[in-house]
């Protein structure tokens, strides 16, 4: 299945990598890294709307619980952005991270499958506010097709390659059953959609240059629940036992 695969170098302490190199143009950054970007891009979005212009890597640790070698070291990978004695000038490191995850252009977005999950997607207006639009929802329910959702139309399945090469389509939003995933993601891969962000429950296998993002909200429980049990087992343990 194809995967992000960005490029990475080796940085100093200034974003340095010793060879003059923008960090993006050789190696693997790793997706620990890449899973943590937004959340840097999220926090320093709020203090940029509070008008903080300058934050150092050990505040921001604290506001985060990140390491502030680690935030340093994982912004490094892209060129470091910070001045030693001053810190990082907010406003540019959030512009910054925004263009390293490619949320400084716009996304042209199909949504398939407009049950409780689609609705609850393509009613979420924040996509809009990061570039990510949403221009056609495809279903194969009589009920559904012909509607609309904030205003976009709901279309049959056999409309969708036509409209993914008139709108220039680079997402595809997949949230239907598992059975008929595979096949939805077959047909937009074939019309040349290059990223899938996936909610069915089932592993799509693609080509190598096709991303695919899962995104299985049962794990995501599961995960949870273990932490609650976790947190129970260490409360029941008694100090000094094994």
């Amino acid at each position: 299945m194809g995967e992000i695969n960005p490029k990475k170098q080796t940085s100093g302490a200034d974003g340095d990598n010793g060879q003059g190199k923008p960090a993006s143009v050789r190696g693997e950054i790793s997706r620990a890294v890449i899973r943590r970007l937004p959340r840097y891009f999220r926090y320093l979005g709020e203090l940029k709307d509070e008008g903080v212009e300058k934050i150092s890597s050990k505040e921001l640790s604290v506001m985060m619980h990140v390491t502030a070698s680690q935030i340093r070291q994982d912004l490094n990978h892209f060129g470091g952005f910070g001045q030693q004695g001053y810190g990082y000038n907010v406003a540019n490191l959030y512009d910054e991270i925004g263009k390293i995850l490619g949320i400084d252009r716009r996304h042209n977005l199909i949504l398939i499958g407009a049950g409780n999950l689609g609705r609850a997607l393509a009613g979420y207006v924040n996509f809009e506010k990061r570039g990510f639009f949403i221009r056609g929802i495809f279903d194969i329910s009589e009920e559904r097709i012909g509607g609309e959702i904030r205003g976009i139309h709901i279309m049959p399945m056999e409309r969708m390659k036509k409209f993914i090469e008139e709108h220039n389509i680079d997402i595809a939003i997949i949230a239907i059953p598992k059975g008929a995933a595979v096949n939805a993601a077959r047909v937009v891969v074939e019309c040349g959609v290059k990223a899938i962000w996936n909610f069915s429950h089932v592993d799509l296998e693609v080509p190598e240059d096709v991303v695919v993002e899962s995104v299985h909200l049962s794990e995501s429980l599961m995960r949870l629940s273990y932490n609650i049990r976790f947190a129970e087992n260490q409360d029941l343990q008694l100090p000094g036992g094994d």
